[in-house]
């Protein structure tokens, strides 16, 4: 057995399934010593990386784990964000003021706690690399998704403000955009809380229609191959689909009409088949 070459140390949070899972073990198999991790303790499960416990949502929690993997392996090469969670298909409405706010604290902020704790000793090294697991949600709308769209949305801004900001340095960073993709992800929504009748057939069809299409969605092996390939790159680009759904819509939103685009959304998750009329208060009928 030949040994690979070693090509730094990788942090990768949200490890215990999914991407996360999937990124940690394709990095490790690539020659990374990888430290994922979880919010919950869980053991690596004969994984070829090591499992630290850390919740993106606490600033003492993620100064320990940094400090942690600082001990060990003296370093930080490259940092995957890739926690985060959604909430089931709901009206914007539906969720309350803190469960908006809990999920921005996990989706985004855990991003800016996380980068807030690594850049310091990147800048030190004089190198060093961050990739942002987007989503193709950055930059398309996700009607009956919009909080989780909106967390996404401004994990793009955060990414490209940060890539010109720390250039100077040596530390790159990229936005990896997935599509639809087979997780325990949609299993573990978040239900909104605070759910309003006049959503419930809409929720009904796009649940249905999600349903639908998670069942050819891309592999997590597949994102994590491009998180790789963001990794190593020479020159690194800012945004990285990932996915051939994830490049069409690329393409779609870069080059066709907005108005094309619109009305393909809106057929693809059969909101054209819900009643307006569901919506309309007895006060505005008068």
């Amino acid at each position: 057995m030949t040994d690979k070459k070693h090509l730094g140390i990788a942090l990768v949070t949200g490890a215990s399934s999914g991407i996360g899972q999937a990124a940690a073990q394709r990095l490790a198999e690539a020659g990374y010593k990888v430290f994922g991790t979880s919010r919950r303790s869980s053991p690596a499960g004969g994984h070829p990386f090591d499992m630290l416990t850390l919740d993106v949502t606490s600033d003492e929690s993620v100064d320990a784990a940094v400090a942690q993997i600082l001990r060990r392996a003296g370093r930080i090469d490259l940092l995957v964000n890739n926690a985060g969670f959604g909430v089931a298909p709901a009206g914007a409405e539906e969720s309350s003021i803190a469960q908006a706010q809990s999920i921005f604290d996990t989706n985004f902020f855990g991003v800016v706690r996380m980068t807030r704790a690594v850049v310091p000793y990147m800048r030190r090294q004089g190198s060093g690399r961050i990739i942002n697991i987007g989503s193709v949600l950055g930059f398309v709308p996700m009607p009956y998704g919009a909080l989780y769209a909106a967390t996404k949305h401004a994990i793009e801004g955060y990414s490209e403000s940060l890539d010109h900001e720390l250039r100077g340095w040596g530390i790159r960073v990229s936005v990896i955009e997935p599509a639809y993709t087979k997780t325990p992800f949609d299993a573990n929504f978040l239900q909104p809380d605070a759910t309003l009748d006049a959503y419930r057939e809409a929720r009904a069809v796009v649940s249905k229609r999600i349903n639908e299409v998670m069942a050819t969605a891309t592999e997590p092996s597949v994102v994590a191959e491009v998180v790789l390939k963001a990794a190593v790159a020479a020159k690194p680009k800012l945004r990285y689909p990932a996915g051939a759904l994830a490049s069409r819509l690329q393409m779609l939103r870069r080059f066709a009409p907005a108005g094309l685009v619109d009305a393909g959304l809106r057929k693809d998750l059969r909101l054209d088949t819900i009643p307006a009329s569901q919506s309309v208060s007895p006060l505005l009928q008068e």
